[in-house]
């Protein structure tokens, strides 16, 4: 028992745990008026926990992982890529929301401290090799998410935000469990190796609904269908920058964890949860993309424009190698600079009162109020689209081809066309941007680190973004391999 080792593997979830509670007792005795600083100290937080991750991440003493807490607790470069794209998110939307809440004089302290317990639950997440561990984080970050999907308590729509996700999140949560109990009954443990040797002589009737009551809760918190139906209401109905996080950093820690479920707890038998997420990954794309198309509010077409493009990144999934895993994790990354530059581009999307615009047919003309904007907004909207030469093709076509080499041709067959059939939303804002009359509702910007952060996200999903590849793929390549240790 090497608790040094112990205490160093788990050290990003240290430095937020111990940064939480002093940050809560500031908040504390300093109210509302110590929001900034919290804010400012927070950052600081969550970049020493990135600073952390990345040292995991490069450091060659850890290429081949350690474990921790009696097995409960991995790290390998598997789970510090996804905390590096967990913190990078998390820190975006700490940034970027003190300018939101102002407007309405509902900045809160509590706020960032949020992010950083759902921060923690999610490092957990992306970490646990036992049932246990994946359940403790998980609902760490969930019991976050809910308080900051109501937390304008004055609006409506966030307090009814908060309340869809909570009843759903409490649902997705017990058939998680209840899944959990079956997989222990009939295998007799919670870790992740155990069920994958115990699995390795064959699967009951018993254990078989463990695993699809398993994925089924997995399904929830990545959004895929048939359990996305919170994801539009709650996209809309909670506050901008809650949006931009929900949308960001907890998806990388639940596609993460699904990814690590998979493949390290079932990989023994891998054609019985192929299927079933060949299933969701093919559904999430269709129903992503057509429930897209009738879309007026921004933030909703968006939350479908999240179902569909996990539907893609569930293609590497379903691979079932390591191509596939690396494919996937590529995809992420290149999603999290998507997603987040498309938000942060709503969140400045205000008319002259300072009241934020959601309606797509107010961005009429805004090529030539505000062409900054418009511009950064289209950038986002074709790569989310995947048309080349901007990076978002690069996440589809590297999926596509690990689809293609494990022998899955009608399924990248299908994503193909769907993808093409999706193309059709992100086009509709372009041109209501571009071709529309003015409606000259949209204010000038005054928010210089928002401008900051938009330019950075854009030019990462630009034909730039392409030299980015070449450190790119040995990363997600050594990510892939770590999870696959045990296959």
């Amino acid at each position: 028992m090497n608790y040094a080792l112990w205490f160093q593997l788990a050290s990003p979830e240290i430095v937020l745990s111990i940064s939480g509670l002093v940050l809560l007792l500031i908040a504390a005795w300093g109210g509302n008026k110590a929001s900034r600083l919290v804010s400012v100290l927070a950052v600081v937080a969550l970049f020493g926990a990135l600073a952390l991750s990345l040292n995991f991440l490069f450091d060659p003493a850890f290429a081949d992982g350690a474990d921790a807490f009696y097995g409960q607790y991995r790290m390998d470069r598997f789970a510090s890529l996804s905390k590096v794209l967990i913190f990078l998110s998390a820190i975006g939307c700490v940034i970027v929301a003190p300018k939101f809440f102002a407007r309405g004089d509902m900045m809160r302290a509590e706020y960032p401290i949020l992010i950083l317990f759902a921060s923690i639950g999610m490092g957990l997440m992306v970490s646990a090799v036992d049932l246990l561990t994946l359940y403790i984080g998980l609902e760490l970050n969930s019991l976050a998410a809910y308080v900051l999907a109501s937390f304008l308590r004055s609006d409506d729509r966030s307090a009814e935000a908060g309340l869809k996700y909570f009843v759903l999140g409490a649902l997705a949560s017990g058939i998680l469990l209840f899944g959990m109990s079956l997989l222990y009954g009939f295998t007799g443990t919670t870790s992740f190796i155990g069920i994958q040797t115990a699995f390795a002589d064959g699967v009951s009737t018993g254990a078989l609904f463990g695993i699809v009551f398993v994925l089924s809760g997995l399904a929830f918190k990545i959004s895929a269908v048939p359990f996305h139906m919170w994801t539009p209401d709650v996209y809309e109905g909670a506050p901008t920058p809650v949006t931009t996080f929900f949308a960001t950093a907890p998806k990388v820690a639940a596609l993460a964890l699904t990814m690590r479920v998979a493949i390290e707890a079932f990989g023994g038998q891998q054609s019985i949860w192929q299927q079933i997420v060949i299933f969701v990954a093919l559904a999430s794309i269709i129903l992503g993309a057509a429930g897209a198309i009738g879309q007026t509010n921004i933030k909703r077409l968006l939350a479908y424009s999240s179902i569909n493009n996990v539907g893609f990144m569930l293609i590497g999934l379903a691979c079932g190698t390591p191509e596939g895993a690396s494919a996937m994790m590529t995809y992420l990354v290149i999603y999290v600079a998507m997603t987040l530059g498309s938000f942060v581009c709503v969140l400045d999307l205000n008319d002259r009162t300072g009241a934020p615009v959601e309606d797509i047919g107010k961005l009429a003309g805004l090529s030539r109020t505000r062409p900054g904007l418009a511009a950064a907004l289209a950038v986002f909207m074709f790569s989310l689209a995947g048309i080349p030469p901007l990076f978002g093709f690069w996440g589809k076509f590297v999926v596509f081809d690990a689809a293609v080499a494990a022998g899955l041709i009608p399924l990248a067959a299908i994503g193909i066309a769907a993808s093409v059939i999706g193309a059709f939303y992100y086009l509709k804002v372009i041109k209501v941007m571009y071709f529309d009359e003015p409606a000259d509702v949209i204010a000038p910007s005054d928010s210089p680190a928002r401008m900051v952060l938009v330019a950075i996200t854009a030019l990462f999903v630009s034909p730039i973004g392409y030299f980015a590849t070449l450190a790119l793929s040995p990363v997600t390549a050594g990510a892939a391999k770590a999870l696959f240790w045990s296959a």
